[in-house]
């Protein structure tokens, strides 16, 4: 089977870790919230003021991807995912093998769940239909977590603890040299638009199917921002967050000594991504080697303050609502596809938004919206039903 449903205890998406980080779930959680919805919130407001306030435009805003240069709150998402994955796996992966499971019976399980991440992520982007290969798209968001947790994970199985910082730099600075130094044909070299990258080049002539940007013009296949080359630096991101793991797992370090590194190592990262940007923009289309600097140096800092507030001061009850997410997160991504959760929301709430009319009742139905999706995975909770890739 592709995936599987566990009741017998709670598990992070990618494995079962004996010890686990009440801060890692809270801010996988806290991730998702913005997946399942919660978004909606910020541009409904916007529109419930007509456009003519400054903040809520300003929030709106954030909450959508720059068209190709440029960073907004919103470009995290995705990346701290990643970097999460990468956090646990010291707590699973490197867990059992303490435990004195081999390397290549593990090197297995990390490459299966990979690939499970592939085709979920295909099933995501396409449905369970048939349709012909030019009609499908291969890259995906789930894609590129697995391909990435994958060969991290392949790495910290196989290399010295300190070689992952080798790792990690060799990914982002081989990529950086890639992009300045070659074009696609016609263009000059070190080109970094849609059209004239290296990257979106490659997977034009490599990818199967359809890559989801079109051309200005209306043909098919320009670029896709979930491609194959640009999965070569979101293997950094998540060795960053395999290395932060460690950190956090460390029997020398205090927690107060772990809080800090990782808060320290996190604005480093945010002013060399600066720095970087004007030489190589923050790009998360092409996911630039600035851009995996800036949502490393974000991720850090996040990690840093859920692990001092939840697991180092013990303020875990406000949690509660966040890991009741964090605990089924790709579930709930996946389950969109399969849930018309608009038309169960309609069903359930509706009356709400229609008493409170225009313009404030589409701001309670996007509440209501992450509402109904949470008591289904509360539900869940109860149950002590997880999915489990």
């Amino acid at each position: 089977m592709a995936h599987s449903v566990t009741t017998q205890q709670p598990a992070d998406d990618f494995d079962a870790a004996p010890t686990r980080l009440f801060s890692l779930d809270a801010l996988r959680g806290f991730d998702m919230f913005w997946i399942m919805g919660a978004d909606e919130i910020w541009y409904t407001m916007k529109t419930a003021t007509h456009g003519q306030s400054a903040f809520w435009n300003a929030m709106a805003n954030q909450f959508t991807h720059p068209d190709w240069n440029g960073f907004h709150a919103y470009d995290l998402i995705f990346p701290l995912f990643l970097f999460m994955a990468g956090v646990s796996t010291p707590f699973s992966v490197g867990r059992e093998l303490e435990k004195g499971k081999s390397r290549e019976q593990l090197l297995w399980r990390v490459i299966k769940r990979g690939f499970i991440l592939v085709l979920l992520g295909i099933i995501a982007n396409n449905g369970l239909q048939i349709r012909p290969i030019a009609e499908i798209r291969f890259g995906s968001v789930l894609g590129r977590i697995g391909l990435a947790y994958m060969f991290a994970n392949i790495i910290y199985l196989y290399a010295r603890e300190y070689a992952l910082i080798f790792w990690f730099f060799f990914f982002i600075i081989g990529y950086y040299l890639l992009l300045k130094f070659t074009a696609a044909p016609g263009f000059h070299i070190g080109d970094l638009t849609p059209q004239g990258n290296f990257a979106s080049y490659i997977d034009r002539l490599v990818l199967p199917g359809h890559l989801y940007v079109p051309y200005p013009d209306g043909r098919p296949n320009m670029h896709d921002p979930e491609g194959l080359c640009s999965t070569i630096p979101a293997i950094s991101t998540g060795l960053l967050g395999i290395m932060a793991g460690l950190t956090l797992k460390s029997k020398k370090l205090s927690q107060m000594a772990k809080t800090s590194r990782l808060a320290i190592a996190g604005v480093v990262f945010i002013l060399v991504a600066l720095i970087w940007n004007f030489d190589f923009p923050i790009n998360k289309n092409l996911w630039s080697s600035s851009f995996v600097m800036m949502v490393g140096g974000i991720s850090l800092l996040l990690m840093s303050l859920f692990y001092f507030i939840i697991d180092v001061k013990g303020y875990k009850k406000w949690t509660f609502f966040f890991r009741v997410i964090g605990m089924n997160s790709i579930l709930i991504y996946m389950s969109g596809h399969f849930i018309n959760w608009n038309y169960t929301n309609d069903g359930f709430f509706k009356w709400l938004g229609q008493l409170a009319g225009e313009p404030y009742g589409a701001v309670l139905m996007a509440i209501t919206f992450v509402l109904i999706k949470w008591v289904f995975l509360y539900y869940l909770y109860e149950k002590k039903t997880f999915l489990r890739v």
